[in-house]
């Protein structure tokens, strides 16, 4: 640190302003981790929505060729 000559309110100030960018950066990486924990559920979630479409019409067919439906 480099301030030594200051009053202290000066200092206090100095200190304050370097705890409040240190306190946003903290946010802004938290923020950054959510929307990326988000992003990655929205994923996990279309990924899953797919494959139960996939096994629905899957079983869809199967009854269909088992009752003659199938065209």
């Amino acid at each position: 640190m480099f301030i030594t000559n200051l009053d202290n309110s000066t200092k206090a100030s100095y200190h304050a302003g370097e705890a409040k960018g240190q306190t946003q950066e903290k946010a802004s990486n938290l923020m950054d981790r959510a929307g990326n924990a988000a992003q990655s559920a929205k994923e996990s979630m279309q990924e899953t929505g797919s494959q139960m479409q996939s096994k629905a019409q899957g079983a869809a067919d199967a009854v269909k060729d088992a009752t003659g439906m199938r065209k």
